[in-house]
């Protein structure tokens, strides 16, 4: 696999200097830097200069997603498989968003853009790579430890998987289908997480949310407690799901973006069977504790 992991992905935000105080004092991010339009933030345990990137714009939403590449060449090589699998591409120059390399773009089946990139800045993790200690004292909020996954919107998602299998070299780790076959959602992988990118069917290029790792269920309770305690508009309570078997709390960003403190779930190896969930076990598949779906869960994106 030429694909490391996913590294970073851009929301575009209503208001930016609320959105800051959003994501560095109640997420706990650390902010990395600043250009015309833009403020680059990191995870304590995240080596590169950003994984998160918020531009101030008129809707929220996701402006793009972006997945880091092992060596410089594997571009080359990923430009000629998009091209040839039937999708166009185009190059972002080095330089072109703070601390980044030469970037790969193209469009999803979903109309998500979607850029690849080898280059960008290393800054290195909070506590360091010699005798590092477990967290850093100076923690904020949530304090959530990288950026983990994104779940985007879309309507061709038979076409987005096969995309990411065949072009991409992913593996799909689970999916939940109606009882005619089609795809509801499509869970993605091309590390050992349970998931790396998902698909939910829907309109094309929006975002249902972005999955943030926090190591722990007694992390997960505490960004419960946070949300209550600073009034963040909360979506899910701590629960578990079914798909990927994940311990989760799902909120909402200031500009509406959904959020979500992750934890646990499988590690699927490349090899494993597909895990299928069907249509009549909707609610469990995701609310596995409530057993019922949340009417907003599958009709709030941006």
């Amino acid at each position: 696999m030429s694909i490391l992991r996913i590294g970073r992905i851009e929301l575009r935000v209503l208001d930016l200097k609320e959105s800051v105080d959003y994501y560095t004092r109640f997420m706990g991010l650390t902010e990395t830097g600043r250009d015309d339009n833009s403020v680059y933030l990191k995870a304590w345990d995240e080596y590169d200069h950003h994984s998160l990137v918020l531009t101030e714009a008129d809707s929220p939403g996701v402006d793009h997603v972006a997945f880091k590449v092992r060596h410089a060449e594997d571009l080359e090589d990923l430009n000629q498989r998009i091209n040839e699998w039937g999708l166009s591409t185009e190059w972002l120059a080095a330089g072109s968003r703070l601390a980044e390399g030469e970037a790969l773009v193209t469009t999803l089946p979903t109309g998500h853009r979607c850029e690849f990139y080898h280059q960008i800045e290393r800054i290195g993790i909070a506590v360091g790579n010699t005798n590092p200690e477990p967290w850093p004292d100076d923690l904020q909020g949530v304090g959530v430890q990288r950026f983990d996954h994104c779940l985007l919107v879309g309507n061709d998602l038979e076409g987005a998987t096969r995309f990411f299998v065949e072009v991409l070299d992913f593996h799909q780790s689970e999916r939940l289908i109606t009882a005619d076959g089609t795809m509801l959602a499509t869970f993605l992988h091309c590390t050992n997480k349970a998931h790396d990118i998902a698909f939910l069917k829907g309109p094309d290029t929006k975002l249902h949310h972005v999955g943030f790792y926090v190591g722990t269920w007694d992390n997960v309770l505490k960004a419960a407690d946070l949300q209550s305690r600073h009034g963040v508009r909360t979506e899910l309570t701590p629960s578990r799901h079914g798909l990927t078997r994940g311990l989760t709390t799902y909120f909402f960003d200031p500009s509406g973006n959904r959020n979500e403190a992750y934890s646990g779930g499988t590690f699927p190896y490349y090899d494993d069977e597909v895990v299928t969930w069907t249509e009549d076990q909707a609610g469990k598949a995701i609310f596995f504790h409530g057993r019922e779906m949340i009417e907003t869960f599958g009709e709030v994106f941006t």
